[in-house]
């Protein structure tokens, strides 16, 4: 999944970090002749890079980055009160994430972009990734409700 650079920073040993949209790190080392990355080599070629795509390849596999917090959750739905809104395609804003909990019952849970359509359960959440199109469809008598997630507030 392409991802915009936002940001940098650095690993416990010094070596750069690309920030991306999503909210997920991705080194971006400089080590020729196997990666040629010159830009991370100071403030100046970093900076010129924000903006630019990389891939991350933990959007694809749904993997909610560690440090992000959850700000917000929606009422409980049921199969009667789940908004026509979900059940059509549609998305979070860029760095939002979410999980989607089941209480009861059963939910499919589609993504197209990624060719994922899954049963979601008490036992099985499922995880938005952040401008994915999506959508749900109760499988039955379902109780659930979606919790919001950001990155924390930086300490400056």
């Amino acid at each position: 999944m392409e991802r915009a650079i936002t940001g940098f920073d650095v690993d416990g040993e010094g070596d750069p970090i690309a920030i991306l949209s999503c909210g997920h790190p991705q080194h971006v080392r400089h080590n020729p002749p196997f990666i040629n990355r010159p830009w991370v080599a100071d403030e100046q070629g970093r900076n010129s890079m924000l903006g630019q795509i990389l891939s991350c390849v933990r959007c694809e596999k749904f993997e909610l980055p560690n440090d992000f917090i959850a700000y917000k959750r929606t009422p409980e739905f049921t199969e009667e009160s789940v908004p026509a809104a979900l059940r059509k395609d549609h998305s979070t804003k860029a760095g939002v994430w979410a999980k989607i909990n089941v209480m009861e019952g059963k939910l499919r849970y589609r993504v197209p972009a990624f060719g994922v359509e899954m049963e979601l359960t008490q036992d099985k959440i499922g995880i938005v990734v952040p401008e994915v199109l999506h959508n749900v469809e109760p499988l039955g008598s379902v109780r659930f409700f979606v919790e919001f997630y950001r990155a924390p507030d930086k300490e400056e």
